[in-house]
C-alpha cells in the first residue's frame, strides 16, 4: 500500500485486561495490540509502519474515539455487540473468511469449536488452520477470537495468553469469574 497521505492514528488505552494500543486508518480500526507497554508499543509502530506504509500519528479522539468508548464500555460490561467500521487490509484470504464470520456469527457469552468455524467457512477439515487464523488475528477483542475454544472443552491457544482469555471469557459469564 503507498503512502499518498495515508494517516494511521493510534492509541494505547487502559482496559480490564492492561494497556491495549489500537491503530485506526480512514476505513476504519485495523488492529488492537495487548499488553501494550511502551517495548509492545514501539514493536507495534515498527510493525504498523512496514505493513501500512503509512504516517502514524498518536491522537485518541478522531478516528479513535468510537472504538475506545466502546471498549470501555464492553470493559464495564455495557456493551455486548462492537458496531465499528473495520479495516481489514491486513488479513486476507481464509483467515479473513474465518476472522468474518467469527466476528459476525459468534455472538458475546458464546463460545465456538476451532473444527465447526471451520465447517462454518467450508473447510471442514481446517482446525488447525483456524488456530491459525485465530493468532494473527490484528483485531482481537473487537473480533472475538478469545470465543472459540477446544472441541474437547479445553480453552484453546491465545496470542494475548490464557490469563487474557480467561478473563474476556469471564466477562462474557463463560467462565466462572476468578475468586482473587
Amino acid at each position: 500500500m503507498e503512502s499518498n497521505g495515508h494517516r494511521v492514528e493510534w492509541a494505547v488505552v487502559g482496559s480490564g485486561i492492561g494497556p491495549l494500543m489500537l491503530a485506526a486508518t480512514g476505513e476504519g480500526l485495523v488492529s488492537v495490540f495487548f499488553h501494550a507497554g511502551d517495548a509492545v508499543r514501539d514493536r507495534a509502530l515498527d510493525r504498523l509502519r512496514g505493513q501500512l506504509g503509512a504516517e502514524l500519528v498518536e491522537c485518541s479522539t478522531g478516528r479513535l474515539a468510537e472504538p475506545i468508548r466502546m471498549l470501555e464500555a464492553y470493559f464495564a460490561g455495557t456493551l455486548r455487540d462492537f458496531r465499528l467500521r473495520l479495516d481489514w487490509s491486513l488479513t486476507a484470504g481464509f483467515n479473513r473468511q474465518v476472522l468474518r464470520e467469527l466476528a459476525s456469527g459468534v455472538p458475546y457469552g458464546s463460545v465456538v469449536g476451532y473444527g465447526e468455524l471451520a465447517g462454518r467457512v467450508g473447510q471442514p477439515g481446517a482446525a488447525q488452520a483456524v488456530g491459525a487464523a485465530m493468532g494473527a488475528n490484528p483485531l482481537p477483542v473487537v473480533v472475538p477470537c478469545h470465543r472459540v475454544v477446544e472441541s474437547g472443552g479445553g480453552i484453546g491457544g491465545f496470542g494475548g495468553g490464557l490469563e487474557t482469555k480467561r478473563r474476556l471469557l469471564a466477562l462474557e459469564g463463560v467462565l466462572p469469574q476468578p475468586l482473587f
